[in-house]
């Protein structure tokens, strides 16, 4: 029996990127409703109102929310550092299991087998 030969797929060449030119021209001819303008849209921001309440308590929001992320990113960090520990623990007992199986194999003393050839 022959082995069996993978046919290799030859794929067409691929054409070259367009130009920055070529780009300009084709977002410049987009109607403004393409899909590509109105999926990426965002809604308008509020007008401002001119209430420096409503700055402040934006400022203090993000202030918290900055606390909550620092807080947060301390705590991961901490956590893989503690996890990345672990793991060479784990490592560290794995070798020694390892060795302490290599070393028992080495001193094994075979034993008296059971035989049943000349028993009645």
């Amino acid at each position: 029996m022959g082995s069996k030969a993978k046919k290799r797929v030859v794929l067409p060449t691929r054409p070259a990127p367009p130009t920055v030119e070529q780009i300009l021209e084709d977002v410049r001819g987009a109607p403004a409703e393409d899909l590509v303008f109105t999926a990426v849209a965002r809604e308008d921001p509020p007008a401002p109102s001119g209430r420096a309440e409503d700055t402040e308590a934006q400022r203090e929001q993000l202030y918290q929310q900055s606390r909550v992320y620092v807080a947060t990113n301390q705590r991961l960090w901490r956590a893989g550092a503690q996890l990345k520990q672990q793991r060479e623990e784990l490592w560290r007992a794995r070798e020694e299991l390892e060795q302490e199986r290599r070393d028992r194999c080495r001193h094994r003393v075979p034993g008296p087998r059971s035989s049943s050839a000349g028993r009645l």
